[in-house]
């Protein structure tokens, strides 16, 4: 009898056992380096967004960008390039500040790294600031030592 007991104690931690490492997460670790190379990636984009430096910007982007907006679906990339062109002519200058704290860096095997993050866009219109709050997702590809966008997530609008 005592066999049997100690069998089903040991079978009852076995299964146990299993089903914790089962639920356990099989997450790649974000190197401080990677977070550090996708947090200047960001900034240099960004800085390029509010000088309206549209060389600089759109050099940042994949040619086989997809931008997916809650608000306005996929959109192509000579659209999205249409929209920042006209953006940047508008007189209620736009500016961009990623909002502390909100960034996530995590690595894609073989490809690049996934930035989730929230963002606050500023700019004044009838003499009064407007900011908005944001999230976003972007996928950059790392190519030749350059760090380039493929897709966008833009939402919570």
């Amino acid at each position: 009898m005592k066999i049997k007991a100690l069998l089903n104690a040991f079978l009852i931690s076995l299964l146990l056992t299993i089903s914790v490492s089962a639920q356990e997460k099989k997450v790649a670790h974000t190197s401080s380096e990677l977070f550090k190379e996708i947090e200047r990636a960001d900034r240099i984009l960004f800085e390029a967004f509010n000088r309206q430096d549209m060389t600089t910007f759109k050099a940042m982007f994949t040619e086989d960008l997809e931008w997916f907006q809650d608000n306005g679906g996929l959109i192509p990339y000579k659209t999205v390039f249409e929209n920042f062109e006209n953006t940047f002519k508008n007189e209620n200058k736009l500016s961009r500040v990623l909002v502390k704290g909100s960034l996530e860096v995590h690595p894609i095997k073989d490809y690049g790294a996934i930035q989730i993050g929230s963002h606050q866009f500023r700019h004044f219109e009838n003499g009064k600031e407007e900011v908005g709050t944001f999230k976003f997702l972007m996928i950059w590809n790392k190519k030749d030592g350059n760090w380039k966008i493929s897709r966008v997530v833009s939402y919570d609008h």
